[in-house]
């Protein structure tokens, strides 16, 4: 499956609009990274343990939408735009969800 942000694939002709696909996870940081993110925050520097979950919850909303993509025929999505938020009451959540046109190309 091909995923791209750009809304078409150079050298490649769309022949099927299958419509638009959507991936959505949210994905928890627990207590453990929180404190060393915050240790991180105050010294400076870069939170890899963030960053993997960052990973992680992209990956799997763009896994998501691919399956779904494929489930329709598609063997390409274009368009895709991802968005990044947190939710929960101490904004201790992360919720990403991503969005494109399920294609099929040549």
């Amino acid at each position: 499956m091909l995923l791209t942000t750009t809304p078409t694939v150079e050298g490649r002709r769309i022949v099927t609009y299958y419509g638009v696909v959507t991936g959505e996870t949210i994905i928890g940081a627990n207590v453990m990274r929180d404190f060393m993110a915050g240790i991180r925050d105050f010294f400076g520097g870069r939170s890899g343990a963030y960053e993997e979950v960052l990973r992680e919850a992209k990956d799997t909303a763009l896994e998501e939408m691919a399956q779904e993509a494929q489930r329709l025929g598609a063997n390409a999505v274009v368009g895709i735009d991802l968005d990044y938020e947190t939710v929960g009451g101490s904004g201790s959540m992360l919720m990403v969800t991503c969005s494109g046109t399920a294609v099929r190309i040549e």
